[in-house]
């Protein structure tokens, strides 16, 4: 992980990006320090996706300039990636080889020594309850399964930024719970987790703070409660991000 914690994890300032016509994100500036848990809300077409492809550098900005760990995406994006994790609301496995198979070759992408990768890949065995069916082809796998290799793949390089997006899509309660629990012990070891999420009720368990996003823009952002403060009303974060989205489109 990054020695210097001073520097936020992620820092986006003035980030633009639009598809033709149609401005996903607009001017959108943050700064997630270490050690935060950060969700990122918003309604389908905010531009939550958008955002996270350019925080990862699938996308690049037109606009604006986007950092991970102090390197900056695009011009350093190598250092950056060396930093982060990413986990698509759609898991992709090698279908030919095994979970550990997968597992193995991303090690090896990211130089890990064997001792190293086995000893932290035993752990996350345990943790994620993978060893029933590791050793298996992934094409028999369900979604769930798959979800669950990922985030050990993705958990293998002890990145300082993990950055997912609809984790707990097809995961059973018992999973959910140690996801949330993988992504908590995660935060306070001094890591990052950016995660969006249309589970609101996840996001209003475990987040340090939230964010929402409304037709590419940042809207609000804060501690739950300083968000029930904008929204003038103590109710749960369902009904704060309803009103809030719901004033925006007004």
């Amino acid at each position: 992980m990054n020695p210097d914690e001073s520097v936020p994890a992620i820092h986006l300032t003035g980030v633009r990006k639009a598809y033709g016509k149609k401005v996903a994100v607009q001017d959108l500036s943050l700064a997630i320090p270490r050690g935060e848990l950060f969700a990122f809300l918003g309604p389908n077409g905010a531009g939550k996706t958008t955002t996270i492809k350019m925080i990862v550098g699938l996308l690049q900005p037109q606009a604006g300039e986007l950092r991970v760990c102090g390197h900056q995406i695009g011009a350093n994006g190598l250092a950056a990636k060396a930093q982060l994790a990413y986990v698509p609301d759609q898991p992709f496995l090698y279908e030919k080889l095994t979970g550990r198979e997968f597992l193995y070759f991303v090690a090896e992408m990211y130089g890990i020594p064997p001792s190293r990768r086995d000893q932290t890949l035993a752990l996350l065995e345990r943790k994620l309850d993978i060893t029933e069916f590791v050793d298996q082809l992934t094409e028999s796998y369900s979604h769930g399964m798959k979800q669950r290799v990922v985030l050990a793949a993705a958990l293998l390089h002890e990145p300082t930024v993990l950055v997912v997006d609809e984790p707990m899509v097809g995961l059973d309660p018992k999973t959910i719970r140690t996801v949330k629990n993988l992504f908590v012990e995660h935060a306070r070891r001094g890591g990052t987790v950016f995660m969006s999420t249309h589970t609101l009720d996840i996001a209003e368990a475990v987040a340090d703070r939230i964010g929402i996003i409304h037709r590419g823009r940042l809207i609000a952002i804060g501690s739950l409660g300083e968000l029930r403060a904008q929204a003038r009303r103590e109710h749960s974060l369902e009904e704060i991000f309803l009103q809030l989205t719901e004033e925006e489109h007004e």
